[in-house]
């Protein structure tokens, strides 16, 4: 069982550390998972234009234009449709073989759970994920995605407003994966299914004081009872 993830941003730098490191770096040696970062500037064909420092003349840029201001007026700009698309068909995805999600991460969209994880980490073999900025995505992109067979689930990570998708996109990574087995190494490890997840826990050394005080481990825990044991852990959830 393996997925693979695809994030289309406008930052593609932002990943690197992360998707790199401990668990996430060793799940992709092992092939649980797959992950490619696309950037969303080689799919555009415009290119930005700045004032010269000459008179009030223009110039092109080598800067590929992904956004454009608004209809109908409005601060901010909007990441423009075309270099979605040019960026999605390059995925190739394939309705008949292949069980994929697409994601366009939104502050009003649904707010993703543990039960969403663990449900697409058995449900999906690919998902895609695009990272908005700015004022948002053209909404003509769910018309475009749904008349290629596929539908966008707007996705929100919690009842805020971040600046882009990146952060949503890693957090989906992570808790999606989690749920794969092997990722974590043996099953029992989530923690969800041990006892529940805000459990507190304890380490050595046993007795530890600091600045006149002294900060001691429940004794349950040290008991060697485990029936008392998973008791304390449950009435703690």
């Amino acid at each position: 069982m393996s997925i693979r993830f695809d994030v289309i941003t406008i930052f593609p730098n932002i990943f690197d550390s992360y998707l790199n490191e401990s668990m996430i770096k060793r799940a992709r040696a092992k092939r649980l998972i797959g992950i490619r970062v696309h950037d969303l500037r080689k799919f555009s064909e415009d290119k930005s234009r700045s004032r010269s420092d000459r008179g009030s003349s223009t110039r092109w840029s080598g800067h590929k234009k992904v956004d454009d201001r608004p209809y109908g007026g409005g601060p901010g700009m909007v990441v423009k449709l075309e270099p979605l698309i040019r960026a999605i068909s390059s995925l190739k995805l394939k309705v008949k073989n292949e069980k994929v999600k697409v994601i366009l991460f939104s502050a009003s969209g649904k707010q993703f759970n543990a039960k969403m994880a663990s449900d697409w980490a058995k449900k999906y073999n690919r998902i895609v994920m695009i990272a908005g900025h700015y004022e948002g995505v053209d909404e003509r992109i769910k018309k475009v995605v749904s008349d290629l067979g596929f539908r966008i689930s707007d996705l929100s990570i919690g009842p805020y407003v971040l600046t882009g998708g990146e952060l949503p996109a890693l957090v989906v990574v992570d808790a999606v994966s989690r749920h794969i087995p092997g990722f974590l190494g043996k099953e029992e490890s989530l923690e969800e299914k041990r006892h529940g997840v805000g459990v507190p826990v304890y380490t050595r050394p046993e007795i530890f004081r600091w600045k006149g005080k002294t900060y001691l481990v429940p004794e349950v825990l040290l008991s060697g009872d485990h029936k008392k044991i998973e008791g304390w852990r449950r009435g703690m959830v």
